[in-house]
């Protein structure tokens, strides 16, 4: 193995140019991967959001019983479609208010916790849910008006959140999974380029070593290890660059984003996530390069024939 090992050296040494040539286009491969990545990951954390905070609020009468309520409390809790029900009380209702008027006290002088009613928040399992639950609700004899988080907008533009939130994610995997694609064949391709090259320039020599007796993998080995090299350098560097991006701008997005946690707070998470990405990616790569030899040899054979 070193001494095949130091015949792919000795080429990419030979031929500095293809060697540049593969590992740039890898690197711009593996880079767009590693910011796609980071954008499904994100994208899908803005969705588990929506879809795990409270999005219905019962509000309830005021004549409701604390054992009614109780009831009703327990009875939505075992629907398979909520994933969490949270009482709130009136006085409940009234601190979260003075919270949210802190700056302005006299607002919070001005009302008692007469004033809020009691209510029932759910956190669904899925936002599909939302809009059959409402009806639901709205025929209890206990829910005096059902509303939704801020987040969610009225209920007549209920669906078109939801669905616009999955499209966005959906038109993002399928955007990014053609692009991908796009860029993974324009690797393979020159892979393939640059492997033919390398095999044609040592045609002499492997019509010599086929002569002795060689076997076919040991006269390949020195341009698959090649295109191994090429693969862990490109995707090495694709990856750093995408990496040093993400840590760079990670502050700015978590500040920007608030209690939805696009990447993860600790660096360290963030680091093992990326280098997770890398293990992947490396793989990825190891197989394209794999599959680009192989034709590159299959290519050459029948050219003998």
């Amino acid at each position: 193995m070193g001494i095949h090992f130091k015949t792919a050296i000795r080429n990419i040494i030979r031929s500095p140019f293809q060697a540049f040539a593969a590992v740039f286009v890898l690197a711009i491969t593996f880079f767009v991967v590693s910011i796609l990545s980071a954008l499904l990951y994100s994208s899908g954390q803005i969705l588990h959001y929506f879809e795990t905070r409270p999005q219905v609020i019962a509000f309830l009468k005021t004549d409701a019983s604390p054992g009614d309520i109780y009831n009703l409390q327990q009875k939505l809790s075992s629907d398979s479609r909520i994933k969490e029900v949270r009482y709130v009380s009136k006085e409940d209702a009234l601190k979260i208010y003075k919270d949210a008027t802190s700056e302005t006290p006299l607002l919070a002088e001005l009302v008692s916790p007469t004033a809020f009613p009691a209510s029932l928040e759910l956190s669904l399992v899925k936002l599909d849910y939302a809009q059959e639950l409402v009806s639901e609700l709205k025929q209890n004899k206990l829910v005096d008006q059902v509303g939704f988080t801020a987040n969610l907008g009225g209920e007549a533009t209920l669906n078109n959140t939801i669905n616009r939130l999955k499209s966005i994610v959906n038109y993002l995997r399928l955007g990014g999974g053609i692009f991908t694609v796009v860029l993974a064949t324009t690797s393979l391709l020159v892979l393939l380029v640059v492997i033919s090259m390398r095999l044609m320039s040592r045609k002499q020599e492997v019509d010599i070593l086929n002569l002795i007796g060689a076997t076919p993998f040991f006269v390949a080995s020195p341009v698959i290890l090649e295109a191994f090299i090429y693969v862990l350098v490109g995707v090495f560097i694709g990856w750093l660059l995408a990496f040093v991006l993400v840590l760079y701008f990670a502050p700015s997005l978590i500040s920007y984003f608030g209690e939805i946690e696009i990447l993860p707070k600790d660096t360290f998470v963030l680091f093992k996530m990326s280098a997770l990405v890398l293990v992947v990616e490396w793989f990825l790569g190891l197989v394209l390069a794999f599959v680009g030899s192989f034709l590159a040899i299959s290519r050459l054979s029948k050219k003998k024939v």
